[in-house]
């Protein structure tokens, strides 16, 4: 077990996992809607460039309009940049008015409603770039085999111990769990008065990565079938459930905490659930508590975790593609995208920062290594609403029936994916 050196990190995938999930573009129901997209050349023009962000706070909002402004400067070019405070019903809102920003970030939940009713420029085979972003964030903003949009980063989730209430309860490097039974063993151990051994929030986008780790997801690989209610995904829900109520696992909520990172950093859990944007918020809130980050213990299936992104959409109706195509590629290239982690947390989402990246963050390799078997949130056209759903019925997880409430999302998911 290595000791984290504290950095002024926060993390941009917080993002996604707090409130991106509130699609407001076409298709947030349980429908299906025709899909579309753009082709021809790129407009340009002299006009500036409108850049709509969601930031996780002052470090992000500070890093991204101090790189926009030097690719400004570079390239003759205006561009300003925009915090929103509903990045979702902001975006939504500027196509419906027909003003949509030039660049914005789009998370792949959003994608196919974009997509379909062609809002947005599928540019991504344009990129000088292109061929390296991890092909799984590419598989994530395809949509009808058109690679839309350049991922700008990504995270993953690992697990997340205080060193020193592990090292208080006795427990070693060599009792870093590496399996379900391990997991549970360890949480038991580390559960003691006010303190619960593991502690995450009570939303698919945690308890995905036991899913995964079972062998199970929502949707199948091609996006063409419901497979919410496998055995596989019982399974998980199940286990979670069983250490839930033999106390050794627990909802932040159920803490009184806003999310898993706060449990953790009040050190009324030993360990969460959480993604490399954890960093900040113990930089910032919780600087006295040493922890560690290991790759979560495998399941019946092996390894798994969950993988969250976001990507740079273009607007079709922008007066200035190219321009946008540039500020684009300046703000993915390998070095900015080292700045930007630096800055505020993300991983780059390009291959060839790796090898630095892990040089610069070895104590959080782990989350670099989730890259090689995470699973993405589905991008199915109205999956958000699903996922929207599911969450309210996980927060009653620990006394309601797993197959029950499976069958439900496999019956929202089945209605989206047609």
């Amino acid at each position: 077990m290595t000791r984290h050196t504290t950095r002024a990190l926060l993390g941009t995938g917080a993002l996604l996992l707090t409130g991106a999930l509130a699609l407001t573009a076409c298709g947030s129901g349980f429908t299906d809607d025709t899909a579309g997209g753009g082709d021809g050349e790129l407009t340009s023009s002299d006009d500036a460039l409108s850049v709509l962000i969601g930031s996780s706070g002052e470090a992000e909002t500070a890093a991204v309009e101090e790189a926009v402004a030097a690719w400004s400067e570079e390239s003759g070019i205006d561009a300003e940049v925009q915090v929103a405070n509903d990045l979702p019903q902001q975006l939504s809102q500027g196509f419906a008015a027909g003003s949509p920003p030039d660049v914005f970030y789009l998370a792949t939940e959003a994608l196919a409603g974009y997509a379909g009713n062609g809002s947005i420029l599928p540019y991504g085979d344009l990129l000088e770039n292109k061929d390296d972003f991890y092909p799984s964030l590419v598989e994530n903003f395809t949509f009808e085999d058109e690679f839309y949009c350049a991922p700008k980063d990504f995270s993953t989730l690992q697990l997340i111990i205080n060193k020193g209430l592990w090292d208080a309860a006795g427990l070693t490097d060599a009792d870093i769990p590496t399996t379900w039974d391990q997991l549970a063993e360890v949480a038991a151990t580390l559960t003691t008065g006010g303190v619960t051994g593991l502690a995450f929030g009570p939303e698919y986008q945690r308890i995905g990565a036991f899913m995964a780790q079972a062998g199970g997801q929502l949707v199948s690989d091609d996006g063409t079938q419901a497979v919410a209610n496998s055995p596989e995904n019982v399974e998980a829900l199940t286990y979670v459930q069983e250490q839930m109520n033999a106390g050794s696992f627990a909802y932040s909520s159920d803490l009184d905490a806003g999310w898993g990172g706060e449990a953790f950093g009040k050190q009324l859990s030993a360990m969460t659930i959480e993604g490399n944007w954890i960093t900040g918020a113990m930089t910032n809130d919780f600087p006295d508590v040493e922890y560690v980050v290991a790759e979560l213990p495998e399941g019946p299936a092996g390894q798994g975790t969950m993988q969250f992104t976001n990507c740079w959409g273009m607007a079709a109706d922008s007066p200035n593609q190219q321009g946008a195509l540039e500020l684009i590629e300046y703000l993915t290239s390998a070095e900015q995208q080292l700045a930007f982690s630096e800055a505020f947390g993300p991983m780059p989402s390009v291959e060839s920062a790796a090898e630095q990246w892990t040089s610069d963050n070895p104590e959080l390799a782990p989350f670099l290594a989730g890259a090689d078997y995470a699973q993405g949130v589905p991008t199915n056209d109205g999956i958000a609403a699903v996922i929207t759903d599911f969450n309210a019925s996980l927060e009653g997880l620990k006394t309601g029936d797993p197959q029950q409430i499976l069958d439900t999302v496999q019956s929202n998911v089945e209605a989206v994916v047609g």
